[in-house]
C-alpha cells in the first residue's frame, strides 16, 4: 500500500519537497530527479516499482541561489525527518550532481547508487554552457511552444502509455517562468562542478542506466569513463527503446533493472 507524505512548502520558496510512496519495511529508494526538478516525469516508474522498494520523490525549491551542497543538506534534513538516514540513491540526468554532493557529504547513509543519464562530470561542457545561455534568453511563450510540440510528438511516440502521457501534460502545466531561471541556475551549477575525484571511488557500488538515444547526456563518453575510473562499477545497461527519460521512456524494464540491483546482496 502506498504511504504518501509530503515535507516542506510550495516549490517557489526555499525549501524541497520528499513524498514517500510504499512500504516502509522495503529497502529506500530516493530518487533525485533531472533539470526540471519535480516528480512529474516519474509516475511510470513508480507504479512499475509495485512497491519493491520504499520510494521517496524529491521536487527541488526554484532557487536561483543554493549550491549542490544546499540542495544536499537540505534533502538529509527533509529525509532525516522521516526517520530515513540511510538508503539508494537514484539520481537522474542533473540529479546525479545533487546525488555525488550527498555521496560527498557522508551525512546520508549511502547503500549504493543508480545513474539513469547521469554523469560525474558532463562530457559535453561546452553543450551545458550554451544550453545555460539559451534558458536565460528564451521567454516563456516560445518555451511553453516548444513543450507543448515535445507533448505531442510523444504522446504520439508513447499513445500505448496513458501513465507516461498523463505525467508529460503535468509536467508541462507546472512550467513557469522560474522554472525557466531555476533550471539556468542549474545548468550553471552543472557546468561549475567536477565530482569524478568522488565518483571514482564512492565506497558503494554503483550502477547506470541510460537510453540509447540521448544527446543531452551521450552515454558513450560517461560510460567510457566510468568503466575506465570508477572503481566500485557493477554494471551500466542501455535500453533500447528509451531515450534520456530513461525512466520514464522504459518505465517496467528500467523498474525491474533497478530493483534487481538494489535486491543484490551487499558488497562489492
Amino acid at each position: 500500500m502506498s504511504n504518501l507524505n509530503t515535507i516542506g512548502v510550495e516549490e517557489s520558496a526555499q525549501h524541497l519537497r520528499v513524498r514517500s510512496h510504499h512500504d516502509e519495511r522495503q529497502p529506500t529508494l530516493v530518487y533525485l530527479p533531472g533539470l526540471h526538478g519535480d516528480w512529474t516525469l516519474i509516475g511510470g516508474f513508480r507504479k512499475a516499482l509495485r512497491g519493491r522498494v520504499r520510494f521517496m520523490e524529491v521536487t527541488y525549491p526554484r532557487t536561483l541561489s543554493w549550491s549542490l551542497d544546499d540542495y544536499a543538506r537540505e534533502i538529509e534534513i527533509a529525509l532525516n525527518k522521516q526517520g530515513i538516514t540511510d538508503g539508494w540513491l537514484l539520481g537522474e540526468s542533473y540529479g546525479s550532481q545533487v546525488l555525488w554532493a550527498l555521496v560527498q557529504r557522508r551525512v546520508f547513509k549511502t547503500r549504493g547508487i543508480v545513474l539513469a543519464g547521469g554523469f560525474a562530470r558532463h562530457p559535453m561542457q561546452w553543450g551545458v554552457r550554451l544550453a545555460e545561455r539559451a534558458a536565460a534568453n528564451v521567454s516563456l511563450n516560445l518555451l511553453t511552444r516548444f513543450l507543448f510540440y515535445y507533448a505531442h510528438v510523444a504522446r504520439f511516440r508513447f499513445r500505448n502509455s496513458p501513465d507516461l502521457k498523463k505525467d508529460i501534460e503535468e509536467f508541462i502545466r507546472r512550467r513557469t517562468d522560474l522554472d525557466r531561471l531555476a533550471a539556468k541556475h542549474r545548468l550553471h551549477l552543472i557546468a561549475g562542478n567536477d565530482f569524478r575525484p568522488i565518483a571514482s571511488n564512492p565506497g558503494v557500488p554503483v550502477y547506470s542506466i541510460n537510453g540509447l538515444i540521448d544527446p543531452i547526456v551521450p552515454w558513450p563518453w560517461t560510460r567510457h569513463w566510468l568503466k575506465k575510473h570508477c572503481a566500485t562499477l557493477q554494471e551500466y545497461k542501455i535500453i533500447r527503446a528509451a531515450d534520456h527519460n530513461v525512466l520514464g521512456t522504459a518505465s517496467q524494464k528500467s523498474a525491474d533493472i533497478v530493483v534487481d540491483w538494489i535486491s543484490r546482496p551487499p558488497g562489492l
